[in-house]
C-alpha cells in the first residue's frame, strides 16, 4: 500500500475521523484525498450540533455549509477544496446539500419514532457511503445499507454519552436499543461492488460494534483488513 498519510488532508482525517481514516487507506493511492475532504465535510457537519450551546446555533453552522455547497467561496480547510471538488465535478453539490438537510434533524427536540429514526440514519451515514462510492466510481445501493448500518451502530455508541448532555437521537417512541441493533445487523447482509469497498469497510467495524461496544483495539483493524482482503464486510 503506498504510503499516503502524510497528505494533508488525510493527515486530519485521522485525527477527525480515525474510523475512516484507516478505510480509506484501501482505495485507490489517486481517490483518497477526495474521499478525505467528502469525510472531512462530513465531520464538520457532525459537530455542528456538538459545538453548538443551543439548537438554532447548530442550525447557523448548517447553513453556513450549504452556502458553500451552493456556490459561496469561502477560505477555510475545508470549505476552499470542498468548493473546488464540487465546480470539478468530483462531488455532486445536491448530494452534499442532501447531507445537510439530514442532519438539521439533530437540531430538532427529538427524532420521534422508528421511521425517522430510519430516516436519519440513512441521510447522514447511509447517504455518506453512498457518496463515497460515486468518488470512487460506482453508484452502490448496497452501500447505502451499508453506512445506515454504520450510522445505527455508531448512534448506538454515542448514545451514554449524548444522554449525559441531555440529548439523545434515538427514537422517542421507546423503540428498544436491540430493535436498533437487530435492524442493523439485517443491513449488513450485503455484499458491495469490489470497485467500492474502501466506502464499505466502515461496515466492518459496524459489525463488531454491534456484537459488543468497546474502545477500538487492534482486533478492529484486523476485521477491516480482513474485510478489504475477501471482499466481505
Amino acid at each position: 500500500m503506498p504510503p499516503s498519510s502524510d497528505l494533508p488532508l488525510l493527515s486530519r482525517l485521522r485525527h477527525a475521523d480515525p474510523d475512516r481514516f484507516f478505510c480509506t487507506l484501501f482505495a485507490p493511492a489517486e481517490k483518497r484525498e477526495a474521499l478525505a475532504l467528502l469525510y472531512l465535510f462530513n465531520h464538520e457537519l457532525a459537530r455542528a450540533r456538538d459545538v453548538a450551546s443551543e439548537p438554532m446555533l447548530a442550525l447557523i453552522r448548517l447553513h453556513w455549509w450549504r452556502e458553500v455547497v451552493e456556490g459561496q467561496r469561502k477560505k477555510h480547510e475545508t470549505a476552499t477544496p470542498l468548493r473546488d471538488a464540487i465546480e470539478a465535478g468530483v462531488m455532486a453539490a445536491e448530494d452534499l446539500a442532501a447531507l445537510i438537510t439530514a442532519r438539521e434533524m439533530e437540531a430538532e427536540a427529538q427524532i420521534e419514532d422508528f421511521p425517522a429514526f430510519l430516516t436519519y440514519a440513512r441521510g447522514t451515514g447511509g447517504l455518506l457511503a453512498r457518496i463515497a462510492g460515486r468518488v470512487l466510481g460506482g453508484d452502490s445501493p448496497e452501500l447505502e445499507d451499508l453506512g445506515t448500518a454504520y450510522a445505527i451502530s455508531g448512534i448506538l455508541r454515542a448514545a451514554p454519552y449524548l444522554a449525559r448532555q441531555g440529548r439523545s437521537l434515538l427514537p422517542a417512541d421507546g423503540t428498544a436499543p436491540e430493535a436498533l441493533a437487530t435492524h442493523a445487523r439485517r443491513l449488513l447482509g450485503v455484499k458491495p461492488p469490489r470497485l467500492v469497498l474502501a466506502a464499505a469497510l466502515p461496515a466492518a467495524l459496524a459489525r463488531r460494534d454491534l456484537a459488543r461496544p468497546h474502545e477500538r483495539n487492534v482486533w478492529d483493524k484486523l476485521a477491516v483488513l480482513r474485510a478489504a482482503f475477501t471482499g466481505r464486510v
